[in-house]
């Protein structure tokens, strides 16, 4: 099994931790420190020896950070894990705090006088630093960057990663690395750039055309990379992690030092170098400004282009959907075959992996697998372990949001099913959710639009009654990369506008706290919409995801007649597409599945 069923919060050792950190800030001369989940590289997800906030909290979610001051301790969280916080953590000692509606600074502010707030500048991006300090510094508040106050009182810290990188082929890639980096080398010099800082492992990977092992479920490689303007780049990382082939591979235009020789290579610099003051961290523009180098804010310079998916990356991602598609198909077929009361959620998630291995293809699953029974769909992000175990009980709703890592591409996929018959007031918030999914499915729009321009479009039939969901709509998704892929998203926040070959989630929700979730999710990728009217520019989506909603939970006298006919041709789609690779009962399974409404 990829997916391990150990539940890794302990709020019982939340206390004790807690008062050894708050010692060690005493010592130093601090008031305060702030712990992100986050580490170096600023990852989603965290090698075991950054889980430095699941550490001291107990809290094992994925976004989140904690500020732990002389009288409280907060941990600040956003509507995905309103619910789970409060499972994970000790109350008496850690108070959660609603974010982004409450803001460090201000908190900060309200509950400290006097005093200076320690960070780590390693786990903190220079616009994360200004943040803090355009409001505390008012105040007569200070920051002090400082060695990991939470490193230095854990004593069974694990050691940083050391998996083994691998070629990714071009053909798959669609483009070579030489090209890649001579493209973005005349990006370089066309700004007046000499150099510039990579810190993101998902764009390291994508710019060598390497994957790694250093993050279960995502194929990166940690390092630090510098892109000069002649294409040249060096790759700091622990030469243990790349083997005669990926040397090879890399080339002679590819330098490999040790990841002690990074700070040393940054004071050596000629400016401008370009660093990215929202994904970098804050010690890299440190470095060198003290070295005397001028710093150019500007973006990652892969982060653009890698989004841009290439054709033979969406060709990647479309085989690796429908070879996707039906395991979940056989998965589904399995699932509806089974009497109620008789499966647990360890037994759905064992399951559910196991189809994923029998297509011979599956390289990793590409996140734990949420499966929430009943009340448990409730909890956006939750990961059953053997404590919260729950049985899929009779007339209620199963939540089961999964994906898989294959050398050709990267899955994420959301179904909601029907146990029995879960009630008249679950199908009509079903069926909600669903005219938003294929809202946005729908959308046509004019170049330009950005993601958090068409986020209301998933929402508007749940406002009309009253709803609504506190996640994003949906996010961005790699090529055999990572799951969570920036910098475009369908979000309230996103600015970024979308472009063709832009891949995304298409996810909206609604959640009953104490009563069911449901979540229905389609991967989508933009592509220009055929001319109409004027012939503006204009794009639409195109979907990559095949596998049937559940009809017992649509009320199709909710739906629009445009509505009906975007479900009947998608189910013909996916009869058309899956229905080849799968045969016997499973193939009697799907054809009922995908009958006209």
């Amino acid at each position: 099994m990829f997916q391990s069923f150990d539940s890794h919060a302990t709020p019982e050792q939340g206390p004790p931790r807690l008062a050894a950190l708050r010692d060690a800030l005493a010592r130093e001369g601090l008031a305060g420190f702030i712990i992100p989940r986050a580490d170096a590289h600023q990852g989603e997800y965290v090698a075991a020896r950054d889980e430095r906030l699941q550490w001291l909290t107990g809290f094992t979610g994925s976004a989140g950070f904690a500020v732990v001051l002389p009288d409280i301790a907060g941990v600040f969280i956003d509507g995905r894990y309103r619910v789970q916080v409060r499972a994970q953590v000790d109350l008496e000692c850690f108070t959660p705090v609603s974010w982004p509606e409450v803001r460090p600074g201000d908190w900060i502010r309200q509950h400290l006088s006097t005093g200076e707030v320690g960070f780590d500048p390693w786990l903190q991006t220079a616009d994360e630093i200004a943040s803090l300090r355009a409001v505390l510094e008012p105040a007569g508040l200070g920051l002090r960057a400082t060695r990991n106050q939470v490193d230095a009182i854990w004593p069974d810290q694990p050691p940083a990663p050391c998996g083994l990188a691998f070629v990714h082929p071009d053909a798959l890639a669609g483009e070579s690395s030489a090209d890649k980096r001579a493209r973005l080398a005349e990006t370089l010099r066309d700004a007046g750039q000499f150099a510039a800082v990579i810190t993101l492992p998902d764009s390291i990977c994508w710019l060598l055309n390497i994957r790694g092992a250093d993050v279960p479920k995502n194929p990166v490689l940690h390092g630090f990379a510098i892109l000069q303007d002649d294409g040249h780049v060096t790759l700091f990382t622990d030469p243990a992690k790349l083997d005669e082939a990926t040397r090879a591979h890399l080339g002679p235009e590819v330098s490999l030092c040790p990841p002690a020789a990074f700070v040393p290579a940054l004071r050596t610099l000629s400016g401008p170098v370009r660093v990215d003051r929202g994904t970098a961290p804050l010690a890299v523009s440190e470095e060198l400004t003290d070295a005397g180098t001028e710093v150019a804010w500007g973006d990652d310079p892969c982060r653009l282009p890698k989004a841009r998916k290439t054709a033979a990356e969406i060709a990647g991602m479309r085989e690796a959907h429908l070879r996707d598609g039906a395991a979940m198909v056989a998965f589904l077929a399995w699932l509806d075959r089974q009497p109620p009361d008789t499966l647990t959620e360890i037994d759905v998630v064992t399951a559910l992996e196991g189809f994923r291995r029998a297509t011979n293809a599956l390289h990793d699953i590409s996140f734990d697998t949420i499966c929430g029974a009943g009340p448990n769909g409730a909890i956006m992000h939750y990961r059953v372990t053997r404590e919260t175990n729950r049985t899929v009980r009779n007339n209620e709703l199963l939540l089961v949001d999964s994906g898989a890592q294959y050398r050709d591409g990267t899955t994420d996929i959301t179904r909601t099913v029907a146990v029995g018959d879960p009630g008249d007031e679950a199908r009509a918030c079903y069926t909600r959710v669903l005219q938003g999914m294929i809202a946005i499915s729908r959308a046509r729009f004019p170049k330009g639009v950005a993601g958090r321009d068409l986020d209301p479009l998933a929402r508007f039939a749940l406002w009309v009654a009253g709803q609504d969901f506190d996640h994003g709509t949906g996010h961005g998704v790699g090529a055999f990369l990572s799951v969570h892929e920036g910098p475009q998203r369908l979000s309230r926040l996103s600015e970024v506008p979308l472009e063709p070959g832009m891949i995304l989630s298409n996810e909206p929700g609604y959640y009953r706290e104490g009563a069911f979730g449901i979540r229905l999710e389609n991967l989508i990728v933009v592509q220009v919409a055929p001319g109409l009217g004027d012939n503006r520019a204009q794009y639409s989506f195109e979907t990559l995801t095949f596998v049937p909603l559940d009809r017992r939970l649509i009320v199709t006298a909710m739906l629009s007649p445009d509505e009906r006919v975007w479900l009947d041709a998608y189910h013909a789609e996916v009869l058309a597409k899956i229905g080849p690779r799968v045969s016997g009962d499973v193939l009697d399974w799907l054809t009922a599945a995908c009958a006209p409404l």
